[in-house]
């Protein structure tokens, strides 16, 4: 493969990530947008973040049983028609239905996600796939792209509502569709390297046998919950729990979150060695940010925390795929599948379970919301804290 097309293909890897960071967080940024205009249930706008993240993981778990029924090339350029189509029913069908926003939001958010889950499976391995002379690097910068992907949305998306008011966010939505379609142009004429997939579905059945892999799965699982906790998460802690303004949580919260991982993810694809070890003081560090966050008496020092969480998780999520790639060689787009259902769930199971936990304490006596918040959020440090015996027992065998 030439180098012209090597690069080709990497930036429409690329656009595909941030394609992800998009659908990932559109729904998230106009909550009250839609609660304001169309006065939908907050259980209901809460279902959006559910059904993106279910279908993710139905997507991860299609392909980690019947990757080898897929044509992965064909896969890969069809999801962002899949982005954009999603979009467009998300953004346009209230214009068309007024009458039933909320189909249509449903709708679209099912049709994008399943675009993100195409991209979760598959992008990591044709970047995996490309001759490179650091893979690992490769492929934190491929990661480190989503995180600034998601600095990119939260600043566009609040300076746009700010400006243009919160009744126009169809144009916003539209605005969006700009990535996708890069994303699809340059997929036309790119050169998709061949991917390793089982010849059987008994050939999964084998490989599910394999300890590491399972051992890999759940590293994935807390570090995607670590990530994706604190992600959505902290906007509401930082206004609820520590009395921090709405726009000054989403921009110091949620985007210095963001830019805090995008930082850990670019320096380890800049200077970055020794997974194993990144691993385990990451899990480290993200525990103690959660703690700090959890029982500090100054707003600015829990939102610090807040923030730094993000450089801690940061190669949470990539460094895992990095290891179990390391570990287990040949797994191909099966080991991507499964390690991106891990996350998945990781990343559904963890926010959901917060939410749970500040519930359930807000309705004992004598306790309020901001004790609740604070219980949810030391709830959110057992993920990063269960990983550090795993993450450290997983570099001392690669070293040994």
């Amino acid at each position: 493969m030439s180098p012209q097309r090597i690069r080709r293909l990497k930036y429409a890897c690329y656009t595909a990530n941030i394609s992800m960071a998009v659908v990932s967080n559109l729904s998230p940024v106009l909550f009250l947008t839609f609660r304001s205009l169309y006065g939908i249930s907050y259980s209901l706008l809460g279902l959006l973040v559910l059904i993106n993240f279910v279908t993710q993981l139905t997507v991860d778990l299609v392909f980690s049983f019947f990757s080898h029924k897929f044509n992965i090339p064909k896969a890969v350029r069809l999801a962002p028609y899949l982005t954009i189509g999603g979009i467009l029913i998300y953004a346009l069908w209230p214009f068309v239905f007024p009458s039933s926003v909320y189909v249509g939001l449903v709708i679209g958010t099912v049709l994008f996600s399943a675009a993100s889950g195409f991209n979760e499976v598959l992008i990591s391995p044709v970047i995996a796939a490309i001759p490179a002379k650091d893979p690992d690097r490769e492929m934190s910068k491929l990661h480190s792209i989503y995180a600034w992907g998601v600095v990119f949305v939260v600043i566009v998306s609040t300076v746009f509502l700010l400006v243009a008011g919160s009744e126009n966010w169809q144009y916003l939505a539209l605005f969006f569709v700009i990535v996708p379609l890069a994303s699809a142009l340059l997929f036309a004429g790119a050169e998709i390297p061949r991917m390793e997939t089982p010849e059987k579905a008994s050939g999964v059945l084998e490989q599910l046998k394999n300890k590491t892999l399972w051992l890999c799965v759940i590293a994935i699982f807390l570090g995607g919950a670590a990530e994706c906790t604190m992600a959505q998460w902290c906007s509401g802690y930082l206004e609820q729990a520590l009395g921090i303004p709405k726009v000054w949580g989403d921009i110091f919260g949620v985007a210095l979150f963001a830019v805090a991982l995008g930082i850990g993810r670019t320096l380890y694809a800049k200077i970055g060695k020794n997974i194993g070890k990144v691993l385990f003081f990451g899990a480290v560090g993200a525990a103690a940010c959660y703690l700090i966050a959890a029982i500090s008496p100054f707003p600015v020092i829990g939102l610090l925390a807040c923030a730094f969480t993000g450089f801690c998780v940061s190669m949470l999520w990539p460094g895992n795929l990095v290891a179990a790639s390391d570990r287990i060689p040949h797994g191909g787009v099966f080991l991507f599948a499964m390690m991106a259902a891990g996350g998945d769930l990781g990343a559904s199971v963890g926010p959901q379970l917060v939410g749970i936990v500040t519930d359930t304490v807000m309705t004992l006596p004598d306790m309020t919301e901001q004790i609740g918040m604070k219980a949810g959020m030391l709830v959110g440090m057992l993920f990063p804290l269960i990983a550090i015996p795993i993450n450290l027992y997983m570099w001392k065998k690669a070293d040994g």
